[in-house]
């Protein structure tokens, strides 16, 4: 059953963090659905601006309306992930969105919320609701690329002028979190003293944390002795994903983690059967690997078990 992201929100805040998880083809939207409802969570799947250009944005939306009738007990929302403002309203026009992300935080403070406020007006018009970006993270994901230097970390005293402003119904934070498998060089983590001021000027507001994947060591040694060449990929500690929550955060992004377990999972499958070339081989492996990746994530999150919270909160 597909909800608005703040439907999920609702149910969310201060108890767990939703995973947003992003999806490219099939096997992931296999993997995705079937790890959410073994582990009993309510989740996100995202579709990022890469993703719908991947191919035709209607054969993702298929798969997701696929997907939404195989396995009907599941509680999720469709997202538009990393959007501009071309991307949002045909998202929003489309009617197949429940919600979309405007990211203008690259603008000005004045032009990001002229912007967001743009795609709150026509989406709030048909019951969509709307997240925007407030800071800047570092890494690299698809077409966005800020370096460590020009990273800079969400404003408290804006965080409330830009949401009253905006009308955005949550705000992706720049707390230490960065995009794709190389993150930080430094020892920096998570502020959690920045979020809690956020919090603190914006109480009961859903806050959300992009660039979040953990790149798990032995999943990186594992690619690496399949042939990969990944030097100095390091990411967020999951553990601290629990202690963001009482601090206003209610959806958590993982993207990367899970395109390491489909690299993972394919290069040894044709490493140690090099005379294989049918594709679904490793397809059939990667389903319940990233099935398994995901239900361990929603433990991360807490989110994992309340499914059924979640349902009597919709009925």
């Amino acid at each position: 059953m597909i909800v608005t992201t703040k439907k999920l929100f609702e149910n969310a805040y201060g108890q767990y963090a939703v995973g947003a998880y992003n999806i490219n083809n099939l096997e992931q939207t296999m993997g995705l659905f079937q790890g959410n409802l073994d582990s009993k969570a309510p989740f996100i799947i995202q579709i990022s601006k890469g993703a719908r250009s991947y191919t035709d944005k209607r054969m993702l939306e298929g798969i997701i309306r696929a997907a939404d009738e195989v396995f009907p007990e599941a509680i999720f929302a469709v997202h538009l992930d990393h959007g501009d403002l071309e991307s949002c309203l045909d998202c929003v026009a489309s009617g197949f969105y429940s919600s979309v992300m405007i990211d203008a935080s690259h603008e000005s403070f004045d032009e990001n919320i002229r912007i967001t406020k743009e795609v709150v007006d026509a989406a709030h018009a048909k019951g969509i609701v709307v997240e925007a970006e407030l800071g800047q993270l570092g890494g690299v994901e698809e077409d966005i690329v800020v370096d460590e230097a020009n990273a800079n970390l969400t404003n408290p005293k804006e965080a409330k002028e830009f949401v009253e402003r905006s009308g955005c119904d949550s705000l992706a934070v720049a707390i230490g979190t960065s995009h794709g498998a190389y993150k930080f060089t430094g020892g920096q983590g998570l502020h959690f003293d920045v979020l809690a001021k956020i919090q603190e000027r914006l109480p009961n507001y859903p806050l959300v944390m992009h660039g979040s994947s953990s790149v798990p060591a032995d999943e990186i040694e594992r690619i690496n002795k399949a042939g990969g060449d990944m030097k100095g990929a390091k990411g967020v500690d999951e553990n601290e994903f629990v202690k963001a929550v009482p601090l206003g955060v209610t959806k958590v992004n993982i993207d990367t983690d899970g395109r390491l377990v489909w690299c993972r999972v394919h290069r040894e499958f044709f490493r140690d059967q090099p005379q294989q070339f049918d594709l679904r081989g490793p397809g059939k492996i990667f389903m319940p690997e990233y099935a398994k990746f995901i239900a361990h994530k929603n433990e991360k999150l807490g989110s994992a078990g309340k499914l059924d919270q979640v349902r009597q909160a919709l009925a």
